[in-house]
Protein backbone atom coordinates (compact mmCIF):
# COMPACT_ATOMS: atom_id res chain seq x y z
CA UNK A 1 0.00 0.00 0.00
CA UNK A 2 1.25 3.50 -0.97
CA UNK A 3 0.19 6.80 0.22
CA UNK A 4 -0.68 9.72 -2.12
CA UNK A 5 1.13 13.13 -2.03
CA UNK A 6 -1.18 16.17 -2.11
CA UNK A 7 -0.05 19.22 -0.13
CA UNK A 8 -2.66 20.88 2.32
CA UNK A 9 -3.19 24.25 1.07
CA UNK A 10 -2.95 26.99 3.68
CA UNK A 11 -2.02 24.68 7.03
CA UNK A 12 -2.09 27.34 9.57
CA UNK A 13 -1.46 25.47 12.11
CA UNK A 14 2.27 23.70 13.24
CA UNK A 15 1.37 19.97 14.60
CA UNK A 16 3.31 18.36 17.07
CA UNK A 17 3.07 16.34 20.09
CA UNK A 18 1.51 18.97 22.44
CA UNK A 19 -0.80 20.35 19.57
CA UNK A 20 -4.07 18.55 20.83
CA UNK A 21 -4.37 16.24 18.07
CA UNK A 22 -3.93 12.85 17.71
CA UNK A 23 -0.53 11.29 16.75
CA UNK A 24 -0.64 8.32 14.21
CA UNK A 25 2.51 5.98 13.57
CA UNK A 26 2.88 5.92 9.63
CA UNK A 27 5.32 3.81 8.80
CA UNK A 28 9.06 6.03 9.03
CA UNK A 29 6.92 9.44 10.02
CA UNK A 30 3.94 10.52 12.48
CA UNK A 31 0.54 11.81 10.94
CA UNK A 32 -1.70 14.12 13.23
CA UNK A 33 -5.50 13.35 12.79
CA UNK A 34 -7.06 16.93 12.46
CA UNK A 35 -10.54 17.54 10.68
CA UNK A 36 -11.43 14.27 9.47
CA UNK A 37 -7.87 13.78 7.81
CA UNK A 38 -4.43 13.07 8.56
CA UNK A 39 -1.65 15.17 8.08
CA UNK A 40 2.30 14.88 7.86
CA UNK A 41 4.97 17.01 7.64
CA UNK A 42 6.69 16.89 3.93
CA UNK A 43 9.38 19.85 3.52
CA UNK A 44 8.20 23.18 4.02
CA UNK A 45 4.32 22.29 3.87
CA UNK A 46 1.69 19.68 5.30
CA UNK A 47 0.57 17.06 3.28
CA UNK A 48 -2.50 14.81 3.79
CA UNK A 49 -1.05 11.40 4.10
CA UNK A 50 -3.89 8.99 2.56
CA UNK A 51 -3.36 5.70 1.69
CA UNK A 52 -4.28 4.40 -1.99
CA UNK A 53 -5.79 1.28 -3.04
CA UNK A 54 -7.50 -1.39 -0.69
CA UNK A 55 -5.49 -3.32 1.69
CA UNK A 56 -7.26 -5.88 4.25
CA UNK A 57 -5.71 -7.20 7.25
CA UNK A 58 -5.76 -10.68 7.53
CA UNK A 59 -6.36 -12.65 10.68
CA UNK A 60 -7.45 -9.72 12.73
CA UNK A 61 -9.48 -11.32 15.68
CA UNK A 62 -9.91 -8.55 17.54
CA UNK A 63 -12.78 -5.90 17.36
CA UNK A 64 -12.46 -2.53 17.58
CA UNK A 65 -15.03 -0.48 19.15
CA UNK A 66 -15.75 2.13 21.96
CA UNK A 67 -13.89 0.85 25.01
CA UNK A 68 -11.35 -1.35 23.29
CA UNK A 69 -8.31 0.44 24.25
CA UNK A 70 -7.41 1.35 20.95
CA UNK A 71 -7.27 4.99 20.32
CA UNK A 72 -9.72 6.30 17.90
CA UNK A 73 -9.77 8.62 15.25
CA UNK A 74 -11.97 10.33 12.92
CA UNK A 75 -11.32 9.72 8.88
CA UNK A 76 -13.47 11.15 6.37
CA UNK A 77 -16.93 9.08 6.97
CA UNK A 78 -15.74 6.52 8.98
CA UNK A 79 -13.45 5.78 12.52
CA UNK A 80 -10.17 4.48 12.17
CA UNK A 81 -8.47 2.70 15.34
CA UNK A 82 -4.70 2.75 15.74
CA UNK A 83 -3.30 -0.60 16.42
CA UNK A 84 -0.10 -1.88 16.13
CA UNK A 85 1.65 1.31 14.63
CA UNK A 86 -1.13 1.46 11.44
CA UNK A 87 -4.49 2.33 11.47
CA UNK A 88 -7.57 -0.25 10.81
CA UNK A 89 -10.99 0.29 9.48
CA UNK A 90 -13.90 -1.52 8.91
CA UNK A 91 -15.13 -2.59 5.88
CA UNK A 92 -17.51 -5.25 4.55
CA UNK A 93 -17.01 -7.45 7.44
CA UNK A 94 -13.51 -7.32 8.03
CA UNK A 95 -10.32 -4.79 9.13
CA UNK A 96 -8.55 -2.66 6.28
CA UNK A 97 -4.78 -0.99 7.16
CA UNK A 98 -4.52 2.03 6.39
Amino acid sequence: MSTLHHEHPVHEHTHGPDCGHPEVPHGDHVDYAHDGHLHRRHAEHWDECEPSGHVAHAGHEHQHGEGCGHTSVRHGDHVDYVHEGHRHAAHNGHWDDH
